[in-house]
């Protein structure tokens, strides 16, 4: 079987975030400019959409971003709750969370929604929420949240719910230019981001699938 070319790849890529980004709302686009401009780096447009879709496919009214800075992340999901449910962001960092909340009381007149934005470490919060009672968990940013969300979510999940880990590929040196994971510079970045992959494929619990969007998708569903 012939492998598709890396050109072609980084092309078919490059132009699906430049079509995310074009569709995105006049708020979206400020949210996105301001975040880059205080220095918090944003993740890609398309895989913002495609969280925002997958809100819809299974009906979540229970939403839980985990990271550093993660603003377009929660920016587009609250819009997919459509007014109704509850956000709840987390985010041990002074920046990222004064960002986060920022953006939740400008967008809090326009719906209806519950929202809650908390700073503090994952591993610290989130063993004091309910069990089972969320449809849908977003990991980003620092590669701490990454491994304490995953010893949660089965807890906080209910049965279909999806755990999605962004920048998977990024964050063990893969990038959009197709640099192997062995060339990370930051080797427990690479490390933790490796093991975590194994560790999800391997656990009976979800059913996972790793994708190309943004810089590596990875997904799990609760079984």
């Amino acid at each position: 079987m012939e492998h598709t070319p890396q050109s072609l790849l980084t092309a078919i890529w490059t132009n699906v975030e430049d079509h995310a980004l074009e569709r995105q709302s006049p708020g979206l686009a400020r949210a996105r400019a301001d975040a880059t401009e205080a220095g918090i780096p944003q993740g890609s447009a398309a895989q913002a959409e495609l969280l925002r879709a997958l809100e819809h496919m299974v009906g979540a009214t229970s939403v839980i971003v985990v990271g550093t800075g993660a603003v377009v992340e929660t920016y587009q999901l609250l819009d997919g709750l459509d007014g109704h449910g509850q956000l709840t962001a987390v985010d041990s960092s002074a920046q990222g969370i004064a960002m986060i909340r920022s953006l939740l009381r400008e967008l809090a007149d326009s719906t209806q929604a519950s929202l809650r934005a908390v700073s503090a470490p994952a591993k610290v919060f989130l063993p004091r929420l309910n069990a089972a009672d969320y449809h849908l968990i977003v990991v980003a940013g620092d590669v701490d949240n990454y491994r304490a969300t995953y010893e949660q979510a089965p807890r906080l999940l209910n049965k279909g719910g999806i755990i999605a880990f962004t920048d998977i590929l990024a964050l063990a040196g893969q990038t959009a230019d197709g640099a192997s994971m062995d060339d990370a510079p930051d080797t427990r970045k690479a490390d933790a981001m490796r093991q975590l992959l194994a560790d999800v494929e391997e656990d009976e619990r979800f059913e996972s699938t790793l994708t190309p969007s943004g810089t590596g998708l990875l997904l799990a569903v609760k079984r």
